[in-house]
């Protein structure tokens, strides 16, 4: 860890008047993990005692206090799924990258872990990778997701379709830029906002690539959720003038640079979108 970089973090979010835990998010994305050495600094430098800040850092399951692979494995093991074969899945995944559930593979490209839900279990056995969901796993699967993951889920695909490309967006309300370059999605800068649904509260990040599904959260969404998205400077919630045409959700507004606006589905795992570029300017 470089002390450096973690005043250049509390000095970005100082600017921008943000809290602890932006602070955090910013912090793991730079080393995987939110490292002793850094959360005592940012107790040092800042009004937070190191006991809130261990509070946050445990409190939310996206934060870890352990080095993570670059890869996060999640292998649900819950009822539903338990009965469909699930603990075989899992053990297949130990087994294909050499770790227990729990650890992380020698060069860092993966984390296991096994969680009691994650919202689906209709379509169980579910495993979870980096925010993508494999539904009705079997153990022949495995080594084709891992195969799928390494060479980087949607990213070949989504490479060679001229029909995919990338956009810059603002609130709607503050007009803050979203760009998020800190975590790349796609090999770009991911679009940042904040979401909600049900009693939860986090991050969610968005691959800036028109046509791309990819998305990272904090929390596991449960398909078909409904969520609640805000901008994460204004804290303004998005809320558009129109429904999903494909499944009549509310749709969320971004204003894309250079003129236009784009609109996505407030739904999980519903791809309804559309892009308005009258009057760009490009």
């Amino acid at each position: 860890m470089k002390e450096t970089e973690i005043l250049g973090i509390l000095e970005k979010h100082d600017r921008e008047r943000g809290g602890l835990i932006s602070i955090l998010e910013d912090i793991q994305n730079r080393y995987s993990y939110l490292p002793e050495e850094a959360l005592r600094l940012v107790a040092e430098k800042t009004s937070y005692s190191l006991v809130d800040i261990y509070g946050v850092a445990t409190f939310y399951r996206s934060f870890s206090l352990q080095p993570r692979g670059k890869h996060l494995v999640s292998v649900c093991v819950g009822t539903a799924c338990h009965v469909r074969n699930a603990p075989m899945i899992a053990e297949e995944f130990e087994r294909q990258l050499g770790i227990r559930h729990g650890e992380t593979t020698p060069d860092k490209e993966f984390t296991l872990e096994t969680v009691n839900c994650l919202g689906a279990c209709a379509l169980g056995p579910i495993v979870v990778i980096d925010g993508h969901y494999f539904s009705k796993v079997e153990t022949v699967a495995v080594k084709r997701i891992l195969r799928k993951v390494r060479k980087g889920l949607e990213k070949e695909e989504i490479m060679k379709d001229e029909r995919i490309f990338a956009v810059e967006v603002n609130c709607p309300r503050c007009n803050h830029s979203l760009a998020d370059s800190t975590q790349l999605i796609d090999d770009q800068p991911s679009i940042r906002l904040t979401v909600s649904f049900g009693s939860k509260h986090g991050w969610l990040r968005l691959s800036s690539l028109y046509g791309s599904y990819s998305v990272l959260s904090e929390y596991e969404i449960p398909v078909d959720t409904v969520l609640h998205f805000f901008c994460p400077h204004c804290h303004a919630e998005l809320v558009g003038a129109s429904n999903c045409a494909e499944c009549g959700a509310p749709m969320i507004p971004m204003i894309v640079r250079g003129g236009g606006m784009v609109q996505i589905c407030s739904r999980r795992g519903c791809r309804g979108h559309m892009l308005d570029l009258n009057g760009a300017n490009f």
